[in-house]
This record gives C-alpha cells, structure tokens and sequence, in this order.
C-alpha cells in the first residue's frame, strides 16, 4: 500500500511541476489586462542589434554575389 502512496505523491509533484510555467503565464496574463509581458512596443518600431547585424549580412553577401556575377 505504501507503494501506491508513493508513487501518487510522486505523479503529483511530478504534474506539478510540468504544469507550473502555464500556471504562471495563466497568472501573469491576468494581472496585467491581458497583458502577460506588460506595454510592449509593436514588432519593428524597435531598433534591434539582431536585425541590424542580420541586415548587414544580408547586404555583404548581396554584394558577393553581385560582385562574382560582374567579374565572370
């Protein structure tokens, strides 16, 4: 019997802890007006370091392969 009492418990915490990050998000989304991570400005009116770098990259190997297409 204490085995079935253990393994409960254990199914328990073990639900509990897979369940604990929607539980906080369900927790987070209803404090703030729907809002879960607060204001928030919309996608793309930031400047971001990742697309700008992203972009460069983009222009450097444009520029490459423009570049071999001309010499050849």
């Amino acid at each position: 019997m204490g085995d079935v009492t253990g393994l409960f418990i254990a199914i328990v915490v073990i639900g509990a802890a897979a369940f604990a990050p929607l539980g906080y998000f369900i927790y987070k989304f209803s404090q703030k007006d729907g809002k879960p991570f607060g204001d928030i400005e919309p996608h793309g009116d930031s400047p971001s370091l990742v697309n700008d770098l992203a972009e460069n990259v983009i222009a450097f190997i444009k520029k490459q392969l423009n570049k071999g297409k001309t010499t050849s």
